[in-house]
This record gives C-alpha cells, structure tokens and sequence, in this order.
C-alpha cells in the first residue's frame, strides 16, 4: 500500500511539473534577486547592487524604488501593514512608508554598518537577523532597536527567520536553528538530527517547520525539538537556499540546481525547472494568490505558471 501512495504522489508531482513552466518577467535590471515581499497585489524584489524593485501587475513591468537608500545591496525585505522595510549590506535597515516610492532609514541601536540578512514581523515585534552580530528587535516600527541574543553564540550570522504565532525559529550560519518562545528574550539551539549546522533558509506549514541546509532539506514536526532529513529526489549535497509554501505545496530553490516541489509534506521532490536556464542559482522565492516567483542568480525574476 505505501508503494502505491508513493507511486501516485508521484505522479502528481509529474502532472504538476508537466503542466506548467517557469516564464522569465521584465526585469528588474541588474539581475541578481536577493529577496522579496509581497503585500496584495504588490511585489517587492531586493537585488544584489540594483536596490529595491516594485511591481504591481505580477512581474510585468518593474519600477525602481530606490528614492533615499543610501547603498542599494539589498539583503532583506518585510512588510508590516503600510510599513516596507528593506535590511541592506553595511547599512542596517530602511524604512518606507509609501510604497516604497522614498526610504528612510532607521538605525537606532543598530550596531554601525552592519548587515541586516533576515527580516520578520510577529505582531507589532520586528526581528532583524544580522551577519556577525546576531539579533535585534524592535516595537515601535523599527524607531529603535534592542540587541536580543541571549543563548546565541558571539558573533551570530542569522540567514533566515520564520514566524509562527509566538514561536520564531532563526537559521544562523554556523549554529543550526535557534528557537525563542517568548518573543526573542532568550533562544536556545534546537539541532537534534541535522547533519550540518549551515543552515540557509526556514518556512511553516502548520505542525511542519522546513529548514534548507548546506546538506539538503530538513523537517521537524515537534516544534524544532528533532529533524530528519527529506532529501528524496533531491540531489546530493544540496544547498537549499530558499522556500516557499503554497497550501500542500512546497517549492524549494536550491544553488546550481534549480527549483524542486512536493505535494506530500516533503516525503518526496521533483524538479521543476522548465524554463529555467540550466543549473539554475535561485536566491529566494515568493507566493502571491496562485503566481510563484523565483528570484535568480543574474537571470531576474521568474514566475511559475
């Protein structure tokens, strides 16, 4: 009987990957896709030199955004009602509160030139992952920052944060997942089954928590407390560098190797990389309605359809 499932699982993930494609959109210019946001019919693209991008009729056309931003490497990007804010390279973060039409920036107990890689929002809390210098927080819509790192090891390098309810869970560079249940006041390691401590990106679906490591996928389905690993169909050694979750759907973007999907929780993948230039870099990826965008290495933006 479970070879039957797993036979007609995947061939769900075939029909899916058969019936559609991935179509290259207009732009942005300069290419190198770092991150995005989405806010209604709203998409936010940070890139690598080239700064913030908008669009506004899914990936048609694309507008630059970039009115006040004193250095356009974009690293992160949220939103929090009519609040954008974007976490550059060495120069913490920014904040707009038109539509990204001007930016301001707010750096307030932000360590100087610092680099801001991850952005969530719980509630009116935002949490503002750093490279080397580990968490920090803020209540009034990034006014003012507090560091929050206690149980992190010196010199943390947050990668990815996810968010669910009062749980957030921090990826870091060197330590594996970190969770913090009350808000960010403290954190504790929760690594129980990884193979690695590289840990590159984080998404939630109800009970299941996926981390993309340096040594492919990871699940836990207790809160963090252990992982396995969720690697079939994927290749070996595989850096997953983004994910995204749409219902029972989930897309992971991976380094050289494209984009792969799984309909069953992550018990199996399938590529699904028509359209994509071989051996695809794919830096971060979005859902908005039923549209996937894929944010890509030199190639701009993709969206799946």
């Amino acid at each position: 009987m479970k070879k039957v499932l797993f036979t007609i699982l995947l061939q769900v993930i075939m029909v899916i990957s058969a019936s559609a494609q991935w179509v290259q959109t207009n732009g942005p210019y300069g290419g190198d896709i770092t991150c995005f946001a989405v806010s209604g019919s709203a998409i936010f693209a940070g890139t690598d030199h080239a700064g913030v991008f908008l669009s506004t009729n899914n990936g048609s056309s694309w507008a630059t955004m970039n009115t006040g931003l004193t250095n356009t490497q974009i690293t992160s990007l949220a939103i929090s009602g009519s609040a954008i804010f974007a976490g550059i390279a060495y120069g913490g973060v920014f904040l707009s509160t038109n539509n990204g039409s001007s930016w301001v920036a707010v750096n307030t107990g932000l360590p100087n030139n610092t680099t801001v890689y991850a952005l969530a929002i719980s509630g009116s809390t935002i949490f503002a992952g750093t490279w080397g210098d580990g968490m920090f927080l803020s209540t009034n819509n990034g006014s003012s920052w507090t560091a929050v790192n206690t149980g992190f090891p010196s010199n943390t390098s947050v990668n990815s944060l996810a968010v669910s309810g009062s749980t957030i869970f921090a990826a870091t560079g060197g330590g594996g997942v970190f969770l913090s249940t009350n808000n960010g006041s403290s954190w504790a390691a929760v690594n129980s089954g990884f193979t690695t401590t590289s840990v590159l990106s984080l998404a939630i679906s109800g009970s299941s928590i996926f981390a993309g490591t340096t040594d492919g996928l990871f699940l836990s389905t207790n809160n963090g407390s252990s992982w396995v690993a969720v690697n079939t169909g994927l290749p070996s050694n595989t850096y997953v560098s983004s994910l995204a979750i749409s219902g029972s759907t989930i897309f992971a973007g991976t380094y050289s190797g494209g984009i792969f999907v799984s309909t069953n929780n992550g018990n199996s993948w399938a590529a699904v990389n028509t359209g994509l230039p071989a051996n695809t870099n794919v830096n971060s990826l979005a859902i908005s309605g039923s549209t996937v965008f894929a944010g890509t290495i030199y190639g701009g933006v993709f969206i799946y359809q």
